[in-house]
């Protein structure tokens, strides 16, 4: 059975190339457009296995998103990786702190993206 990675991002450009990224590598893939997508696929999607999640969208944000989860018993301990344009260390800090298990800065090197995705699926 397949790992099942879930790609929130509001950029179709980047959804689609993780999307690829992750099919190559043999995942099952599940993308959603903002937090609010990502939930309502997380919810109606079964087992999902790690998150891979921006943070500036619209209509629900990526730190929203991974609180809302970490509050959640069935989503607390899901892998998730932040993928943002926002790179500095407070930014880093703040996505750490709500939840994230990675905080990755666009744009991320394949192979570096794939390699931490499969550490954290361990």
């Amino acid at each position: 059975m397949p790992k099942h990675v879930l790609i929130v991002d509001d950029s179709k450009t980047v959804r689609n190339l993780v999307a690829f990224i992750m099919k190559k590598e043999g995942f099952k893939v599940t993308t959603a457009e903002d937090g609010l997508d990502g939930l309502e696929k997380l919810y109606g999607a079964g087992e999902v296995d790690l998150i891979v999640s921006d943070i500036n969208m619209p209509r629900m944000d990526g730190l929203t998103f991974i609180k809302t989860l970490r509050e959640q018993e069935t989503y607390r301990d899901i892998p998730i990786v932040v993928l943002s344009t926002e790179g500095q260390d407070r930014d880093i800090q703040t996505g750490l702190t709500v939840g994230a298990n990675l905080y990755m800065v666009k744009p991320a090197q394949p192979e570096k993206l794939v390699r931490n995705v499969k550490m954290l699926l361990g």
